[in-house]
């Protein structure tokens, strides 16, 4: 799915035509441009603060020059170091399943596409370890109506509420292998990606550390999703924000050549 369009006077903004992202949309009162809607930021900021897995090296920030230089004006500059899988990221399919899209790789229609959030909250609350069933996919639809080839569908946990205290949200502030290994956090189960797959979804995101949940260790819904191609977003913010149905969601990672993954800057656009 490509959209073709040129900037012209008055600003694109102002009236080009959500082609892009509402093709796929099954939702009748959709916006029809750009202005209608209100954006809603889903990343969480990187900082020294930010989430990675125990296993990887935090966000570091190192400030390269800021101040009044010799010519007489401000210049900042700062030089940043960061896993490719840490804070609000995007796993790209290679990262579990070989031959499959690398970041650079991924299509646009799998990042800018109409988007679901189903909310599992309640049963998050029950089970730290909960993993999302097709049953409540199911119960989803039975709601919502059907979701829709080419959707986003974003999984609301609700331990967005916990960032950044890795031990609430994660189950345990320790780093190194050791801690990798005491991980408790809800995700995705297998049969439920194996469902997704099924019904050809862009990708994929939630409100943990990862899709799989705190005590994987084989890690079978990345590797369901990313051997069809379905990418994923990790550590996603603020999804008490946006409904059920009806957004329009933009999910644009730095473009790495070759990379698994990297670190995501992802909106949802909603009816103003």
């Amino acid at each position: 799915m490509r959209v073709h369009h040129e900037r012209t006077s008055p600003p694109f903004l102002h009236v080009l035509p959500l082609v892009l992202v509402l093709t796929a949309c099954t939702v009748p009162s959709a916006p029809s441009t750009l202005r209608d809607l209100r954006w809603i930021d889903l990343s969480h900021d990187f900082a020294s603060d930010t989430v990675y897995w125990p296993t990887a090296p935090g966000f570091e920030l190192t400030v390269d020059f800021k101040g009044m230089n010799e010519k007489g004006y401000w210049y900042e500059s700062n030089t940043f170091r960061s896993s490719e899988h840490g804070g609000t990221h995007l796993d790209a399919p290679a990262h579990f399943a070989k031959g499959r899209w690398t970041t650079d790789q991924i299509p646009l229609d799998r990042l800018i596409a109409p988007a679901v959030v189903v909310d599992v909250r309640s049963q998050c609350e029950q089970d730290r370890d909960y993993e999302v069933r097709v049953d409540d996919l199911a119960a989803f639809e039975e709601h919502h109506g059907p979701i829709a080839a080419g959707t986003i569908v974003l999984l609301q946990t609700g331990y967005g509420r916990y960032w950044p205290d890795r031990a609430r949200y994660m189950g345990t502030a320790e780093r190194g292998l050791e801690a990798s290994l005491a991980l408790h956090f809800p995700g995705l189960g297998p049969a439920a990606a194996k469902w997704l797959v099924a019904h050809d979804v862009a990708a994929v995101g939630i409100d943990t550390p990862s899709i799989d949940h705190g005590p994987s260790r084989m890690f079978y819904s990345h590797r369901e999703l990313y051997e069809a191609n379905v990418p994923a977003f990790e550590n996603v913010a603020n999804l008490d924000q946006v409904p059920a149905v009806g957004a329009v969601v933009m999910a644009l990672p730095m473009k790495i050549r070759g990379g698994s993954g990297g670190p995501l800057r992802i909106v949802a656009g909603v009816r103003n």
